[in-house]
């Protein structure tokens, strides 16, 4: 294998990863990768595996994972956001310009449903904003 191998390794689950150390300082000169615990990305919440003890050194590499996978989910998140405009665009390009009378109405009442979701929260968002950002200078002036 080309380069060192990490000392860690990180099997991505659905709410985080099973950790692992990675040895190939063994007799057989094979990779062995070894359970040292579970991490959960939502409330970054660390389990031992088993009557496993984690040093520092392990609790450290996994907080440090921990804090760069949840900016990397961040990252996608808002990048997902953004396809999602570009996506909106590109339905009412089609709608506009290729979209059939059948093929409407198999669609319209969903995507008018979830567009006026979306606006309802949108708004009591931005007024939630622009009240906090109102109730602020409010306080300052007092």
């Amino acid at each position: 294998m080309a380069g060192e191998l990490p000392e860690f390794y990180f099997r991505i689950r659905e709410n985080g990863a099973a950790v692992f150390r990675v040895d190939t300082e063994n007799r057989q000169r094979r990779i062995e990768m070894d359970q040292i615990a579970v991490v959960n990305v939502k409330n970054g919440e660390i389990k031992p595996q088993g009557d496993r003890t984690l040093s520092r050194e392990e609790t450290k590499a996994i907080r440090d994972w921990l804090a760069a996978r949840r900016a990397l989910l961040a990252r996608r998140d808002i990048d997902d956001i953004h396809r999602a405009v570009d996506y909106l665009n590109l339905t009412t390009q089609w709608v506009q310009s290729k979209a059939t009378d059948p093929q409407l109405e198999m669609v319209t009442d969903a995507l008018l449903l979830a567009m006026h979701d979306l606006r309802s929260v949108l708004v009591r968002k931005k007024a939630e904003r622009i009240m906090g950002k109102q109730g602020a200078k409010d306080e300052e002036t007092e």
